[in-house]
């Protein structure tokens, strides 16, 4: 049943003494610190607190953003350590779920990172139809019209080769391999 504490700061230059004497006066036995952008997702002292933490156990923060940024990766996070008995503590925000109400708070933050996740879905599909009802077609522009192909098939097929399709086109070679693989021969088209 140990009291394993994780530190995070920003950057360098920002002092951790804050949360390390808050973590070390609830005798957490071991710290792991990272000073990198809760961004980020590598954080190596993260993993390595994750790693030794075991079943019964409490991964302790002194602010919740110490943790992650988004409520996704929180709820995650949390999710993961539950499902392996840990339990998580955050002493500023007051949640501990080895409590009834702190496990009642986490299911809430779980229920509207859900909410959050749907919405963010639906706004997005009602943008793609709004924007197709007006014409417009999501996804990166086609390199070549489909005339171009064409026309580009048959130069192939007459001895031009596919570099110099590249140059005629203006598209990478790479493209003109896209649209006209090897398994075409260069023969001409009827």
């Amino acid at each position: 049943m140990a009291k394993i504490g994780y530190i995070r700061v920003s950057t360098n230059d920002q002092n951790s003494d804050l949360q390390r004497n808050a973590l070390l006066s609830i005798n957490c036995e071991q710290i792991f610190e990272d000073k990198i952008s809760g961004k980020t997702a590598n954080r190596p002292g993260l993993k390595r607190a994750l790693k030794l933490l075991k079943k019964d156990d409490t991964l302790v923060v002194w602010k919740l953003d110490r943790l992650g940024r988004s409520v996704k990766n929180l709820v995650a996070l949390i999710s993961d350590l539950s499902e392996r008995g840990i339990h998580f503590q955050s002493l500023t925000d007051s949640i501990d779920t080895s409590t009834a109400m702190g496990r009642f708070f986490f299911h809430v933050m779980s229920a509207l990172a859900e909410m959050e996740r749907e919405l963010i879905v639906e706004r997005t599909n009602a943008g793609l139809i709004a924007a197709r009802a007006q014409g417009r077609v999501g996804g990166r522009p086609v390199s070549m019209t489909l005339s171009e192909r064409q026309q580009a098939k048959r130069l192939l097929a007459n001895g031009h080769s596919r570099k110099k399709l590249s140059l005629i086109y203006g598209v990478s070679l790479s493209t003109i391999y896209k649209y006209l693989p090897v398994r075409y021969l260069e023969k001409p088209i009827d």
